[in-house]
């Protein structure tokens, strides 16, 4: 399989350049017309998991990069601009890819690695189709392009950063459904903490699901009551139950020391108890907005990396750490990026999963 490792300047990619004209409907056939992919017809839609456009996560993100994509270009929502379909169980996803594809949509983002396999056999169906998939590899097949991100490297940074910031020696770890994804954010996360002081304890566990807030609730109350200040999440919708808990616990005692570190976007919004108290000390971000907008820029100059993987790292900032709006103190944030600067030299090597 073909790699591509994309630098970028996210600056220049939010401004995308040339503002599109009106799109055209097209042929009526049922046939894609032979000006689809050029910069005058250009359309662009995306399948979520089953976690929801709203999840707060990964699928919002994306969805925010294509809005800022089809805004900037011109374009409406709906046929023929920039559109959505919603998935409700795993079933739906075949469904829905082929329907945006019907839809005559020149690129599709098929949002988390559980569209894998629907990917690949609506590719295998649809050989004229580009199918974008992000944060999956769908290999040997010339009409997909595989997006990924080095999480592990802004998760180690975060595990720095709380490893540095714990006052009780305990973290937490809460990971949505076990597998090479998000075993990645885990590994980096326990890296980065024991990088600063391997007798610090990182507490994990698995909700083995993406959506389920109740049980990302309990957990995190298990967390915290065993002495855990701070907990990273990387568990999709669960983590709204660790947001809930940690909230709820800093209303009854505006004193109590609990943190939470976000996951994919910036969710410091999510972590707001009051105008003055907010539970969220950074978030490991996946400018999943921008890699959406690229991609989808590079598909519509007739550039698709169709049979490529394309990889975002610290390097070429495609993940980084949130702004901490001074939850993190000065020295912590010096450290951080040295410890930065590290990996993008080389000088760390950080692991992709925890078993290594």
């Amino acid at each position: 399989m073909k790699k591509r490792k994309f630098a970028f300047a996210l600056s220049g990619l939010l401004a995308l350049g040339t503002i599109l004209g009106a799109c055209g409907e097209g042929e009526k056939t049922g046939e894609k017309s032979s000006e689809k992919g050029s910069e005058d017809t250009f359309s662009v839609a995306m399948v979520t998991d089953t976690g929801g456009v709203d999840d707060k996560s990964f699928n919002q993100s994306t969805w925010e990069g294509i809005q800022a994509f089809g805004e900037e270009n011109g374009l409406k929502k709906g046929d023929g601009g920039f559109d959505y379909l919603q998935s409700a169980q795993e079933s739906d996803y075949v469904t829905n890819l082929n329907s945006l594809i019907r839809r005559d949509f020149d690129l599709v983002f098929a949002v988390g690695f559980a569209l894998h396999n629907a990917v690949a056999e609506v590719a295998d169906q649809q050989p004229d189709a580009k199918i974008a998939i992000i944060d999956e590899v769908v290999p040997d097949k010339e009409n997909v392009a595989s997006i990924m991100f080095r999480a592990n490297e802004a998760s180690y940074l975060a595990g720095v950063a709380a490893a540095l910031e714990t006052k009780t020696g305990k973290v937490g770890f809460i990971g949505g459904v076990t597998g090479e994804i998000i075993g990645g954010f885990q590994a980096g996360f326990e890296a980065g903490v024991a990088a600063v002081d391997p007798n610090i304890k990182v507490d994990v566990e698995y909700a083995e699901s993406f959506t389920d807030a109740a049980k990302g609730q309990q957990i995190a109350k298990r967390m915290y009551d065993s002495g855990a200040d701070i907990i990273f999440h990387a568990a999709g919708g669960v983590g709204n139950g660790l947001f809930t808990e940690a909230k709820e616990r800093k209303q009854k005692d505006p004193n109590a020391n609990v943190w939470v570190i976000g996951v994919d976007r910036d969710q410091y919004e999510e972590g707001k108890v009051d105008d003055s108290t907010n539970v969220v000390l950074t978030s490991v971000l996946k400018r999943v907005d921008v890699a959406a907008q690229e991609v989808a820029k590079l598909a519509q100059e007739g550039k698709f990396p169709g049979g490529e993987t394309i990889t975002y790292g610290l390097s070429d900032q495609g993940v980084d750490l949130a702004d901490s709006r001074g939850a993190i103190s000065e020295e912590t944030l010096a450290k951080v990026e040295e410890y930065k600067q590290q990996i993008i030299d080389g000088t760390i090597k950080v692991p992709e999963q925890p078993a290594e």
